[in-house]
């Protein structure tokens, strides 16, 4: 059966149309994709990923633990500070990409994706030694505020509530916790931004004072071409458990400093870290008409060379952007096959947008 949101009232009454994701209905669109996306790049959007799964680690040996379990090292974390990573079988193909943040020596708050819940949670558990206790966050709502005006507005928002979080002076990668709330501050689209942790009972009360500041909701649509102009995986698409983070572009979530960390795939991922995988991946933007989407051909000098692992229009650059993961490294242009037609294509710098370049 599928579940709601907190918030999933005020969705309906912000008109959204609703899609199927994770198990959850959830708003694709309040009636512009591309209107929500441009209020993220000018200004400020708010999110509901309350279906994003929080996981909370406590216990003596949970650094210790998190070092094996995790590609990057939660030991180089301070309290209050956060790292992007992956988690991964032996053979170094990702289970899952994640952030983790540290709030003490011995306890630490992972956010996993939603469609891979089950999974995680299952590793998680047969990897988990004793001493060590995981525990997943029910009942509690995400809310996600994003763009260069997000932690101005959600900062009026929260004293709107009673919340008196100093999010401004929060840095980037950082956190910050009373009771049952947390801020993180940090994003999937590009922007600066914050994500903000609370009892389902109260969303509503946030939801509606961040509206009143001016920050319009946006749905997943919107959130998919964000992400993809700033150059962000999607587990499922740009990762997944066939190849390596190295393979999938974020080379950058290994870290082989400490030659006595033994982490869960290390030989392979300490390899392609450091000599490279057997695919890469590339940016791409299309010169000829049509949009690149997941799954098309990517084909040089008539040679198939790999595939698009994510493609959409780019509202920001209006052209059409691609990941991709090839099988060999060229400079210059290339093809792809989109309906039986090969259309121009050409190798381009990741991220589309950089930040801030929305407002150049």
């Amino acid at each position: 059966m599928t579940k709601q949101t907190a918030l999933y009232a005020a969705h309906k009454e912000h008109s959204a149309k609703f899609v199927s994701f994770a198990g959850y209905e959830l708003p694709i669109h309040y009636g512009s994709q591309i209107g929500e996306h441009h209020t993220v790049r000018l200004s400020a959007g708010m999110f509901d990923v309350s279906h994003m799964t929080t996981v909370d680690i406590h216990g003596a040996g949970a650094m210790d633990w998190l070092r094996h379990l995790l590609t990057n090292d939660v030991a180089k974390l301070s309290d209050g500070r956060a790292l992007y990573t992956c988690m991964c079988r032996e053979d170094g193909g990702v289970l899952d990409d994640l952030i983790v943040y540290r709030m003490a020596a011995d306890r630490f708050r992972l956010i996993v994706n939603a469609a891979t819940r089950e999974k995680d949670l299952a590793w998680m558990q047969g990897h988990k030694p004793a001493g060590v206790e995981l525990n997943e966050l029910l009942d509690t709502s995400l809310i996600a505020v994003q763009g260069p005006d997000a932690v101005k507005l959600a900062a009026r928002a929260l004293k709107e509530v009673g919340q008196t979080l100093p999010i401004e002076s929060l840095s980037r990668f950082a956190a910050l916790e009373n009771k049952d709330w947390f801020i993180g501050r940090t994003g999937y689209t590009g922007e600066d931004g914050v994500e903000i942790s609370l009892p389902d009972e109260q969303a509503l009360a946030l939801w509606q004072a961040l509206n009143e500041q001016g920050v319009n909701p946006v749905g997943l649509g919107a959130r998919d071409t964000l992400r993809l102009e700033a150059g962000l995986c999607l587990y499922g698409q740009d990762l997944d458990e066939d190849h390596s983070p190295a393979e999938s572009g974020i080379a950058a979530t290994i870290d082989i400093n400490d030659p006595d960390r033994d982490f869960i795939g290390r030989e392979t991922l300490e390899d392609h870290k450091m000599f490279g995988g057997r695919f890469l991946q590339i940016g791409l933007v299309l010169d000829g008409r049509g949009v690149l989407r997941q799954g098309q051909t990517v084909e040089r000098v008539g040679r198939d060379i790999g595939r698009v692992t994510s493609g959409s229009f780019s509202p920001t650059r209006e052209l059409s952007i691609a990941l991709a993961r090839v099988d060999k490294e060229f400079l210059g242009g290339c093809d792809v096959n989109i309906r039986n037609r090969l259309i121009g294509a050409h190798i381009a710098s990741v991220p589309f947008v950089p930040h801030g370049r929305a407002r150049e």
